[in-house]
């Protein structure tokens, strides 16, 4: 299963946009600069490059880190790793089975490690991005356990 994708998250590319127009901005600058200018205002923007081009590897090395950190697994139980009856309470069974039976569909086990995430507090488009699984699905679980979350009493 993989989890990466072609395309950036929308707050990397607002990052990476931001840092595209500047360096943009930064080439308008220079060339609208008086030559007496232009050594000051070019070592101005060669260090807001180098802040740049800091930003982009901080959100490269961000997305690594994320795709390498590992899942959590369910302890080992006597026909391998299997999720307790007290783990998976209040998972929204007959709300899923439609999706287990369209074409396409996510293995029941990517959907109790999806409830698992949910429950943990994890967004929706994190928890289909890294388990592969629709979006609208991890939706309805992230919906289903704070729902199930909201009615256990405190």
């Amino acid at each position: 299963m993989t989890t990466s994708r072609l395309h950036p998250r929308p707050g990397e590319a607002a990052v990476l946009l931001t840092v595209l127009g500047l360096l943009i901005l930064e080439e308008i600058a220079l060339g609208l600069a008086e030559d007496d200018d232009r050594p000051v205002i070019g070592g101005i923007l060669i260090g807001a490059s180098g802040a740049g081009l800091l930003v982009v590897g901080a959100v490269l090395l961000s997305r690594w880190l994320d795709a390498r950190r590992p899942l959590p697994l369910p302890p080992m139980g006597p026909n391998g790793r299997e999720y307790s009856a007290r783990a998976l309470e209040g998972f929204p069974m007959e709300a899923v089975r439609p999706l287990l039976l369209a074409e396409d569909a996510p293995q029941l086990g990517q959907l109790y490690s999806a409830w698992m995430l949910a429950k943990s507090g994890r967004p929706a488009t994190w928890i289909a991005r890294r388990l592969d699984i629709p979006l609208d699905a991890a939706h309805l679980l992230v919906n289903a356990a704070r729902s199930a979350a909201l009615d256990q009493p405190h």
